[in-house]
């Protein structure tokens, strides 16, 4: 696995900070932000593209290209693969998922065209805000010559990218796959778009806590390197996780407001894929936005999948920490998943101060706890009413 995100650079340091209920979010500084009512963001900080890429390559990628890059990076580095060997590149797939794509040259070229009435843009431009972009720079990065694509299904977009790979692996279509999601979205335009909703928080983000006032947006990336169990067995690989199932679903009701039964729908689907029972699992990473409308319909589909068994759940939300990343979500929050299966530690939800009555569960409110896990659900529920969750098992 890598990430990026505003907890850090790499898996590691995202995950250590989850594990501390360390919060990254801060004062938003990608754009002036003296005219914004919320003035606060998951960004992430003291990243410099120059670093990671030649500076003949920069005007070709997008930061939202370039977090995925850099995470992909460190996991195919920690898979040990070797794409361009035995013919695997042929075998393998790279699924990035994106809820907006490259929006800093959409934002950037807009400025040009409308503001200073500039009408050559940039000729890179196609190139860079695509939505595939990261995809197929991975494949040009390391041969990977197998199925390609990207995915965009709003918030849901990284783990809808995340089973699309899990399911061509299992199905044999491919031994490997990368995948997972990028974002970077704080730019003037996004950020007035989500302020028009009136849905973003102007002090914190507090999943589930009565004083919750919505969702604080963020970015970064999450990829991951799946592989078939018996392709990794043979070649001794450590194994971070068994990723066991996947679960999808639509509302089919409304483009804004949640529905229980949708969730519930792709949780039970995610648990019957993996041949869990209810009682199996001892921790769900929630999608848990701090919306008034998205943290009790989580909390009564959580209810109603789980039953009884809800009350001995761990639940938890790490957006409080990183804040939203939109279609990079759920790929920055398996790092929490499998560091919980791998160490035995749920992070909580930070920032929580009083309990809401509608929300009623263990959401593991500002200090993390050690329990074991044996398996997790990870969460992901998007506008439009579309739902992807994963479920996943400590290593084998």
């Amino acid at each position: 696995m890598g990430a990026v995100s505003a907890l850090g650079h790499d898996a590691a340091s995202n995950w250590r900070a989850m594990r501390e209920g360390r919060v990254g979010i801060g004062a938003l500084t990608a754009v002036p932000a003296e005219t914004f009512r919320a003035k606060i963001a998951g960004e992430v900080r003291d990243f410099d593209p120059a670093r990671h890429f030649d500076a003949k390559r920069l005007p070709l990628l997008d930061r939202f290209t370039q977090f995925a890059l850099v995470a992909a990076r460190e996991a195919i580095a920690q898979s040990g693969l070797d794409f361009r060997a035995g013919g695997l590149g042929a075998r393998s797939a790279i699924v990035i998922g994106t809820g907006v794509g490259g929006e800093g040259t959409h934002d950037e070229q807009a400025r040009r065209l409308y503001a200073e009435r500039n009408p050559r843009l940039h000729p890179l431009s196609i190139l860079r805000l695509m939505a595939n972009a990261p995809a197929s720079h991975l494949g040009i990065d390391y041969g990977i010559t197998g199925p390609a694509f990207a995915v965009s299904s709003a918030c849901a977009s990284a783990n809808h990218a995340l089973a699309q790979a899990f399911h061509m692996v299992r199905a044999g279509m491919v031994d490997a796959a990368v995948a997972g999601g990028s974002e970077a979205c704080l730019t003037e335009g996004t950020l007035r778009a989500w302020e028009a909703m009136r849905v973003l928080a102007d002090d914190a983000c507090r999943p589930f806590s009565k004083q919750r006032r919505g969702l604080v947006l963020g970015e970064g990336a999450g990829i991951y390197v799946l592989e078939n169990y018996e392709h990794a067995r043979r070649r001794g690989a450590a194994i971070l996780a068994e990723f066991a199932g996947a679960g999808m679903s639509a509302d089919a009701g409304d483009m804004v407001m949640p529905a229980a039964d949708g969730a519930a729908q792709a949780m039970r689907a995610a648990l019957d894929e993996a041949g869990l029972a209810s009682a199996d699992v001892d921790y769900v990473n929630a999608h848990g936005t701090g919306t008034p409308a998205n943290d009790p319909t989580e909390t009564r589909a959580i209810r109603a999948v789980f039953g009884a068994h809800a009350d001995a759940l761990a639940v938890s939300s790490t957006k409080s920490m990183h804040g939203h990343a939109l279609g990079a979500a759920g790929a920055i929050e398996l790092v929490a998943a499998i560091g919980a299966l791998r160490e035995g530690v749920v992070p909580p939800t930070a920032n929580f101060l009083d309990p809401d009555p509608e929300c009623d569960l263990d959401y593991v409110p500002n200090v993390a706890r050690e329990r074991p896990v044996r398996a997790a659900l990870s969460n992901s529920f998007a506008f439009g009413g579309l739902n992807a969750v994963l479920a996943l098992k400590r290593a084998p």
